[in-house]
């Protein structure tokens, strides 16, 4: 009974305000200490990783994936070799995104009719869930309004809108566009010239141009997953305290939260690790190191088909208390779809088990009845060892079916997957590959049944002579 009205007590905490200093526990040793904090490391990194995003995100305004908070900000082409805000990015979509501040009042949002155009809008928490996607698949082409309102927050909505929870009060939106190539571009643009945000408070009325302002103190040059990897223990769970302040834990994070009371990181709370106990601050800098060491290594322990390519698996977008998928898809793919809209199986090794290399040339070959199964379309991306795009002689870091493709004569398909060009007969189908190691995703894009079941999947990647 007495820990059932902790449970309560905290649960009314998080709902209404900071929660108060834990009861004093029996002291905890070193060895706890690690343990704890290896698990509040892999919790707390979706929302550090989130949070240094944001601020790099909103700290100029107008261009690429930047603009201030509560306001869409466009690509208005591909990411190129230069881009290193997200890891991974794709060059199938122009990307809308905006960065949502709900704490105060809600957000109205509005989507464009895309005349039939496949299109996908997550809406992420700050814990990287996307707790609403809307678009092509759920809602349709035709575009409207809804309302993005805050955890806590009560009222009344303009009739007929309908409301989106956040369980955050801050988040991330990133939208997106299917768009067939730079030809396409305007046409899309006139599409994103549909997105529009506006405070419940601000509805019809005329607002002025917001203010950009510039804080140079954020790091714009580094990416933000090499600044949260550079993070000092210390800066790392102090900056996770006070980014939980304000976006709190979900309804199933108790047993983790009455971990972290245990080492003193309690929501609502600062944390200084220095002025914690020694034994904790041992405890949770050599937690941090090993932590983040597991979280990237990850990728080593996901099944791998018999083909060679690693399956990410269905939690993708929705992760439940899987916090190490969680963490692991945050550091390799921030803002994954979720399955249903797209699936992004990786191969890092080809059908010999070797890792991939530009050294090598590599052919990926689909039978004509073994096409990629998508229902909106499909697309095999490269990345370097640092997973951002790598220049390349004709500027191409995808390829697939919007490109003018050869099929052989059987209505299969070859692509040609190494450094140098394979010859001009060869070129449509070529995807060029970086001088050293690489790695790639294939992207399908509302996938049919088979994707998703594992009934279907991608051929192995065969290494020339």
């Amino acid at each position: 009974m007495k820990m059932l009205l902790a449970l309560a007590a905290m649960a009314a905490a998080l709902l209404t305000g900071p929660v108060k200093a834990a009861p004093e526990t029996a002291p905890v040793s070193e060895e706890d200490a690690y343990a704890i904090g290896l698990e509040a490391y892999t919790y707390a990194y979706p929302m550090v990783l989130m949070e240094v995003t944001r601020r790099v995100s909103t700290n100029a305004g107008g261009d690429r994936m930047r603009a201030p908070m509560n306001q869409f900000a466009h690509m208005k082409a591909y990411p190129d070799a230069s881009f290193k805000d997200v890891v991974r990015p794709n060059a199938d979509t122009l990307y809308s995104t905006l960065w949502f501040d709900v704490g105060k009042e809600p957000l109205l949002l509005t989507l464009p009719d895309t005349r039939g155009r496949y299109h996908v809008v997550p809406i992420m928490d700050m814990w990287t869930e996307v707790f609403a996607a809307l678009g092509t698949r759920t809602t349709g082409n035709g575009g409207g309004t809804v309302a993005l309102v805050g955890p806590r927050w009560a009222g009344k909505l303009p009739k007929g809108v309908r409301m989106l929870r956040s369980p955050t009060e801050q988040g991330w939106i990133i939208g997106r566009i299917q768009t067939n190539g730079a030809a396409d571009y305007d046409h899309v643009h006139a599409l994103q010239a549909g997105f529009a945000a506006a405070p419940l408070s601000q509805s019809g009325k005329s607002r002025p141009a917001q203010e950009v302002s510039f804080d140079p103190g954020v790091d714009m040059k580094t990416p933000p997953a090499d600044q949260v990897a550079r993070m000092t223990p210390a800066a790392f769970f102090a900056l996770f305290a006070e980014t939980l302040k304000r976006n709190p834990p979900h309804a199933s994070d108790y047993a983790m939260l009455l971990r972290m009371e245990r080492i003193g990181l309690v929501p609502g709370q600062s944390f200084d690790l220095a002025a914690a106990d020694p034994a904790v601050e041992r405890g949770l800098t050599r937690a941090a190191a090993d932590a983040y060491r597991r979280i990237a290594e990850r990728r080593r322990g996901l099944s791998l088909t018999k083909n060679g390519w690693v399956a990410l698996g269905n939690a993708l977008g929705v992760y439940g208390n899987d916090y190490l998928q969680r963490a692991f898809i945050g550091f390799a793919g921030l803002g994954a779809l979720p399955p249903e809209d797209a699936i992004y199986p990786m191969v890092p090794l080809d059908g010999e088990g070797k890792l991939l290399t530009g050294a090598a040339r590599y052919v990926l070959h689909f039978d004509k009845e073994n096409l990629p199964p998508a229902d909106a379309f499909w697309s095999l991306t490269m990345y370097g060892a640092d997973q951002f795009f790598v220049a390349n002689p004709i500027d191409r870091f995808a390829i697939g079916d919007r490109d003018k493709l050869h099929f052989n004569a059987d209505g299969s398909l070859d692509l040609y997957i190494q450094k140098e060009s394979p010859g001009a007969e060869r070129e449509a189908n070529w995807l060029p590959a970086p001088d050293g190691p690489f790695t790639m995703n294939l992207r399908l894009y509302l996938p049919r049944r088979e994707a998703l079941d594992g009934r279907w999947t991608p051929p192995p990647l065969r290494r020339l002579p």
